[in-house]
C-alpha cells in the first residue's frame, strides 16, 4: 500500500534527488536540487511523494506560473500550475503510482482555485502519452522544439529535446469523464470507420525488425486523423540512434503541420497488429 504525502524533511528532499538519478540516470546536471524543491513547496508550489513504507518511490513537482500567450493580460488572469517533473522508480512502474500522484496534484491545484495544469513530455514516449492523454484527459496543441537544449541523461542524450506541451483543464467534463472511467476503450477501427486516415503509415523493416517512419506523410484533412509513433522508442534509441533521430524529425514535421492546420491531440491508444504493439495519437479538428 503506497502513501501519497508532501515531502517534509531534509531526508525526504535528499531522497528526491536520489530518485531523480535513478529515473534519469547519467547526469547530475539534470537533477533539481533539494533546496529548490523545498523553496518551491514553501511558496505555493507542490512537491508530493509516493512512499512504500518509508521509501520514496515516486514524486511530482510543480509550481505556480502564468500562460504566456498574451502578456498584455495581468498574470492573475493567466494563472496556471506548471507541472515540471514526475518520476517513479523503474522497479515500481506499472503500479499506477504516477497516475495517483497526478490525481493528488489535481486535488492540490483545485484547492488553490486554479483550473489549468500544463507540462511537457516527449511525444515519442508511448507510456507517457497513455498516461497524459488517454488516462488523464489532457490535450495538446503545442509542439516545442529542443526545449531544454542538449541533455546528457540516458533517456535523452543524443537527440533534440522536443516536447509536447499538454493542457490539463482539471475542472472540465472531459477530464472528469476520463477520471471516472466513463469512456469506452478506443481502437483503430473506432477511427478508420469514420474515414480517419493514418497520416504517416509506418513500416516494420525486414532488415532490422524496427519500425521506420513513413518517407512521406499526408496533410491532415477532415475531422479526425491518426499519427503513429513507435511503441518502445527507447529500444529504437538503443539499437539505432540514427533511426531514433529520424523519428524525432519526422514527428516534429507531422505535428507542426497538424497543429498549424488547427488540429489538436485528443486521444491515444495502443493496438496489437500481427503480434506487435503499435501506438497511435488521435487528432481532432477545432476546439475540444
Amino acid at each position: 500500500m503506497f502513501t501519497i504525502r508532501p515531502l517534509e524533511s531534509h531526508a525526504d528532499y535528499l531522497a528526491a534527488e536520489d530518485l531523480q538519478r535513478a529515473v534519469w540516470p547519467g547526469s547530475d546536471v539534470e537533477v533539481v536540487p533539494r533546496h529548490l524543491l523545498s523553496t518551491a513547496a514553501q511558496n505555493g508550489g507542490l512537491v508530493l511523494g509516493a512512499f512504500d513504507g518509508d521509501k520514496l518511490v515516486g514524486f511530482v513537482f510543480g509550481f505556480l506560473g502564468a500562460e504566456g500567450d498574451n502578456d498584455d493580460r495581468p498574470a492573475m488572469t493567466r494563472l496556471k500550475h506548471c507541472s515540471h517533473m514526475l518520476g517513479v522508480l523503474p522497479e515500481y512502474r506499472d503500479q499506477h503510482i504516477g497516475y495517483r500522484l497526478k490525481l493528488a496534484q489535481r486535488e492540490f491545484v483545485l484547492r488553490q482555485g486554479v483550473r489549468l495544469i500544463t507540462w511537457t513530455y516527449d511525444p515519442l514516449e508511448s507510456r507517457n502519452a497513455h498516461l497524459n492523454i488517454a488516462r488523464l484527459g489532457a490535450v495538446c496543441r503545442t509542439y516545442k522544439r529542443d526545449v531544454y537544449g542538449s541533455m546528457s541523461d540516458a533517456l535523452n542524450a543524443g537527440l533534440p529535446s522536443d516536447r509536447f506541451q499538454v493542457d490539463w483543464w482539471i475542472t472540465s467534463n472531459r477530464v472528469r469523464e476520463r477520471l471516472e472511467g466513463g469512456r469506452g476503450a478506443l481502437n483503430l477501427e473506432s477511427f478508420t470507420s469514420t474515414g480517419a486516415p493514418t497520416l504517416n503509415p509506418a513500416q516494420v523493416s525486414e532488415t532490422d525488425g524496427l519500425l521506420h517512419p513513413a518517407e512521406r506523410f499526408q496533410k491532415p484533412e477532415g475531422t479526425f486523423a491518426l499519427v503513429e509513433i513507435p511503441y518502445n522508442f527507447q529500444a529504437i534509441k538503443v539499437y539505432d540512434l540514427g533511426l531514433a533521430r529520424a523519428w524525432r524529425y519526422h514527428i516534429r514535421e507531422v505535428f507542426e503541420l497538424a497543429f498549424a492546420a488547427g488540429y489538436l491531440v485528443t486521444d491515444f491508444f495502443v493496438e496489437s497488429q500481427a503480434g506487435r504493439l503499435r501506438s497511435f495519437y488521435a487528432l481532432s479538428q477545432g476546439e475540444w
